[in-house]
């Protein structure tokens, strides 16, 4: 099942609730709903505010269930400027706050609460899928 919204911040909680739909029938816990749930919206929101600089674009998300992992992958694509998060460097989390650099602690929580996350830029599209046993 995929689902194409345009990439604003107010479709947050369309793309959110669509996932949810897929994962009912999936045996999903509560825990793996939050932390899907975070991820969607840190990987959501970044699109919006990153892809399309000051125009508005398009995103797709995609929702396959993996039985034999008893996980589910979910897939964001868009068109906008091609850029890879997982590229960035962690933040320093030992640091006090004040001290931190602003920015990479949303894309880090995904990386620690997803079971695997994937960047690839392929004829114009930018692929972002985590896997996320449920």
């Amino acid at each position: 099942m995929h689902l194409t919204v345009e990439a604003k911040v107010e479709n947050v909680d369309e793309v959110i609730s669509f996932v949810n739909d897929q994962l009912k029938g999936m045996g999903c816990t509560l825990r793996a709903k939050t932390q899907i749930d975070i991820a969607l919206d840190e990987l959501f929101s970044n699109i919006c505010h990153y892809a399309y600089g000051d125009s508005v674009g398009h995103a797709t998300i995609r929702v396959q269930e993996v039985p034999e992992k008893n996980a589910v992958r979910i897939t964001l694509e868009d068109s906008g400027v091609p850029f890879n998060p997982l590229e960035r460097e962690d933040p320093d989390v030992t640091l006090d706050l004040h001290e931190r650099t602003i920015g990479g602690l949303g894309i880090f929580m995904v990386k620690k609460t997803m079971n695997d996350v994937q960047y690839e830029y392929r004829d114009g599209l930018n692929t972002l899928t985590v896997l996320k046993t449920i």
